[in-house]
This record gives structure tokens, C-alpha cells and sequence, in this order.
């Protein structure tokens, strides 16, 4: 009886999942699907033919999405490695690291408005270079909390170890840190990418509308009623996390 519902349980938490993708990429492949029509009876691969041809702009939205999550991913990653370093050995410790959670305060949106003045003012608005700053104001500071835990006694003594055998702060670096936390910053690399992925708020204010992320292409679909293109960006959307979770279990199970 247990071995039964623990496999209901399992094809139940799998249908959930499963579920919400599987009609999204329906939509995408979808023609003229309205209520109260159940089931599609019309498929085309319009969406997805444009997508590869270049006749929209979802796949210029793509590979801008890309680019500035791995740009944002990769620079939070190494400053909040090395500041949270110092924060976490410094004496005030504690008031340092309630700093890093003040951007977490205000929603995005709220602290774009704040902000938006001073992008305005240094020629950043509606740039790429302005939303890849905005998105590092998040991105830097969960970088920061998530490395602090790692900096411990344990690491200091390595540090100390390395130092009086006459080995120099960058051979610590080299040899002992990254080695002890190449897990810890691939995982950090792959949070701080779906930060920036899925960010919306600060794209859409910071951006002026101009800098069409694949967030962006979503609500922009939406709020033209264009269903199959927004289905066909969400399925876009969706693949990154897959492949990070998938990443991510490899880089624990290899690491256990």
C-alpha cells in the first residue's frame, strides 16, 4: 500500500511539472487554438520556423538574454567572492552583511524608479551596459551572502598554512581557495545567471523598452494577445534552468 502511494505521490508531483511545459510547447507548435476548444486541431511550426530564420526578434531577444545574464552572472560571481572575503573576517561583520540584503528591501521595479535618475544622468538608460549595472545591484549583493558562509576558520588556517610554508596570497588563492570552493562558484554562477534571466523589473525601467530581453518579449506578446510567441519565448525561458538544474546536480553528486 505505501509502495502504491508513493508512486501515485511521484506521477502526481511529475504530472505537475510536466504539465505546464507540455501545453506551452503545444502552444508554440499551436494555429488559431481558442476557447472553448479543447484540443489543438490546427499545428504549425510558424513560430519556431521564425525563430531559426531570423524573422522575428525573439532570437535576437535569445541571445541578448544570454548575454547579459552570463556577463552579470560572471562579474557577481568574482566580486562577491572576493568582497564577501573581507566582510566576512572584517570586525563589523554583521553591519556589513545587513548592507548586502538593503537592495533586497524594494521590489526591482521600486528600486529601478529610485535609480532611474542617476541612469538617466550617466547615459545609461535604455542601454546594455545600464541594465547590466542594474542587474549587478542584485546580483552583486546575493553573491556576497551566498560566498560569507564559506569563509571560515577552517579556510583562514589553510590560508595560514600555505603562508608560512613561504607561499605567497596568490598561490593560496590558486592552490587551497578555489579548489575548496570551485563548487560553490559554479553554483553561485548558475544562481546569479537565473537572477539576471528571469529579471524584469529593472530590465523593463532601467531599459526604457529598448533593450528587448526575452522576459520582455514575453509580456510584450502577452499584452498583444500573440499566445503562440509568447508560448513558443516562455519554452525559450524554460531551457536554461533545466540544463543549470541539471548541471547543478552533476557538480553535487560528483562533489558528495
Amino acid at each position: 500500500m505505501r509502495i502504491k502511494f508513493s508512486l501515485f505521490f511521484h506521477v502526481s508531483m511529475i504530472a505537475v511539472c510536466v504539465t505546464p511545459v507540455a501545453i506551452l510547447l503545444l502552444l508554440s507548435f499551436s494555429k488559431n487554438w481558442a476557447f472553448p476548444v479543447l484540443l489543438v486541431d490546427q499545428f504549425s511550426s510558424i513560430a519556431w520556423n521564425d525563430l531559426f530564420s531570423g524573422g522575428n526578434d525573439v532570437r535576437h531577444s535569445l541571445l541578448l538574454s544570454v548575454l547579459i545574464a552570463t556577463v552579470v552572472a560572471f562579474v557577481a560571481t568574482i566580486i562577491g567572492f572576493f568582497v564577501s572575503k573581507t566582510i566576512a573576517y572584517h570586525t563589523y561583520r554583521r553591519q556589513l552583511l545587513f548592507l548586502a540584503y538593503l537592495p533586497f528591501v524594494l521590489s526591482p521595479v521600486i528600486l529601478a524608479v529610485c535609480l532611474k535618475f542617476y541612469f538617466i544622468k550617466l547615459s545609461l538608460a535604455g542601454t546594455v551596459a545600464g541594465v547590466i549595472i542594474a542587474q549587478l545591484i542584485i546580483a552583486i549583493p546575493y553573491s556576497i551572502i551566498f560566498f560569507t558562509g564559506f569563509w571560515n576558520q577552517r579556510v583562514k588556517s589553510f590560508e595560514h598554512i600555505v603562508n608560512t610554508l613561504g607561499g605567497t596570497n596568490i598561490v593560496a588563492l590558486t592552490s587551497v581557495i578555489i579548489p575548496l570552493s570551485k563548487p560553490l562558484l559554479l553554483v553561485c554562477f548558475f544562481q546569479c545567471f537565473l537572477i539576471s534571466w528571469f529579471e524584469y523589473g529593472l530590465t523593463s525601467v532601467i531599459g526604457y523598452g529598448k533593450i528587448q530581453t526575452l522576459t520582455i518579449k514575453v509580456y510584450q506578446f502577452l499584452t498583444e494577445a500573440n499566445i503562440y510567441y509568447a508560448a513558443l519565448s516562455c519554452c525559450l525561458l524554460i531551457i536554461p534552468p533545466v540544463l543549470l538544474l541539471w548541471i547543478n546536480k552533476r557538480i553535487f553528486l560528483k562533489y558528495l
